[in-house]
């Protein structure tokens, strides 16, 4: 079984206001493309009630670095109270969202997720020595890089959300 190791821990970003749901997608969607991961959506469920509408959103993009590890980075978006208005921006009239916005952000290191160092207990072992005392500062430098994935990833969304203020 692969070794999975949390980087980040329920890092959070909550807004309130103007937005559009398909623009900050495809900013995210171009974004892990930009950045070589590859997306998985687990979880997409659409309600409407009087209120507003409610949307959950998760995904799971990963993105091999080695062949010994590949990070995994979830993002659960909750949009709640969602109500579509129009806008006029520059005499121009914009279909926007109005409503809540809450991401979460994990992120995780997988190691030997092929499974390569599972087959018999002496591989095991030789695994255990080999990440302990070996490859310790590659390690420290691949979960360098994804909380740095992650934090960017945090701030693009954020000053995404910002630029839609009225």
């Amino acid at each position: 079984m692969a070794e999975r190791e949390v980087l980040v821990d329920k890092m959070r970003l909550t807004y309130e206001g103007l937005f559009s749901i398909y623009e900050l997608y495809k900013m995210m969607d171009e974004w892990f493309e930009e950045k070589g991961y590859d997306k998985r959506e687990v979880k997409n469920i659409e309600s409407v009630f009087p209120e507003g509408k409610y949307i959950e959103i998760v995904m799971e993009p990963w993105k091999k670095l080695t062949d010994y590890a590949k990070s995994v980075i979830k993002v659960r978006m909750i949009f709640s109270d969602i109500k579509d208005v129009q806008v006029d921006k520059d005499g121009v009239k914009v279909n926007m969202n109005q409503g809540r916005a809450h991401f979460v952000f994990d992120a995780y290191l997988e190691t030997d997720y092929e499974n390569r160092w599972e087959a018999k207990p002496t591989f095991f072992f030789i695994r255990t020595l080999f990440d302990k005392y070996f490859y310790k500062g590659y390690t420290s430098q691949l979960k360098a890089e994804v909380m740095d994935a992650v934090t960017e990833l945090h701030a693009r969304i954020k000053g995404f959300l910002n630029l839609h203020r009225y």
